[in-house]
């Protein structure tokens, strides 16, 4: 198993590429420890890893709460050691134009999407540090890689979280810890169905999605979580500030 007696630490599991990433890290031996906002769900996939002879507990996490982090993260570590630390939680903003795009959303999505993984990595680092090892996993984006057309705000706070992570690497691997991104394509979540709800057909749109794909369809959450499970384990021991794209070929068009 490849995270046995591991302790993995992933925000934003109670749905989506964090929900497969505790299911896929739980089935490879991993204590997980399963956290986001929506409590009810949270404890529900926490419940599930249990029930299936896995190991898992939940934990209520505003990642956006610098302070709830570290007392997670603390508490945790002295109570089942810290070995992984996977930043998932992210969210997206309706289509618009730049301009047209209200500074409360940009605000939010900032919050989220780049203060969360900072305040991840700010929680995480001393521990991994003063141990001497560990392995953060940030959940980026194409748009990490791809400016996206009237996604201007997410474009930027998950092109922010590829360049972080590079930093974290930077600095964090001279005391045998390391840190990369996963940069999925779109990938069929709660999110992407967000997406598409602002589109006058929803799935004419999907289909026209998958079509600009060289595979010619959408990932799975659980694709994701097997790019997140090799970042995490010791296989990609020598992978470190890599931004890991899983998009089926986009990018390649």
């Amino acid at each position: 198993m490849r995270l046995e007696d591991r302790t993995v630490v992933i925000t934003g599991a109670a749905s989506g590429i964090g929900r497969a990433t505790a299911e896929r890290c739980a089935e490879e031996g991993a204590r997980v420890v399963v956290t986001d906002i929506d409590s009810d769900g949270g404890e529900a996939v926490a419940d599930a890893i249990e029930a299936d002879g896995g190991e898992a507990v939940f934990y209520d996490l505003d990642v956006t709460d610098a302070d709830q982090f570290h007392a997670v993260v603390e508490e945790v570590a002295e109570s089942y050691g810290l070995d992984v630390l996977v930043n998932n939680a992210g969210t997206g903003h309706p289509g618009a134009s730049l301009e047209n795009v209200d500074d409360s959303i940009r605000d939010f999505v900032i919050d989220v999407n780049v203060k969360g993984v900072w305040n991840g990595c700010h929680a995480a680092l001393p521990r991994m540090k003063e141990q001497g090892h560990g392995s953060i996993v940030n959940v980026g984006s194409l748009a990490s890689i791809l400016g996206l057309p009237k996604q201007a705000a997410y474009s930027m706070t998950k092109g922010a979280v590829l360049n972080l992570t590079r930093a974290v690497a930077a600095e964090a691997g001279p005391y045998g810890v390391r840190a990369n991104t996963v940069c999925p394509g779109f990938t069929d979540t709660q999110l992407l169905e967000q997406y598409l709800a602002q589109r006058d057909d929803p799935e004419k749109a999907r289909e026209e999605m998958a079509e600009e794909y060289p595979l010619k369809r959408l990932a799975d959450p659980e694709e994701i979580a097997n790019a997140i499970l090799f970042l995490a384990s010791e296989e990609a021991s020598f992978v470190s500030g890599h931004g890991l794209v899983v998009d089926g070929g986009f990018s390649t068009c």
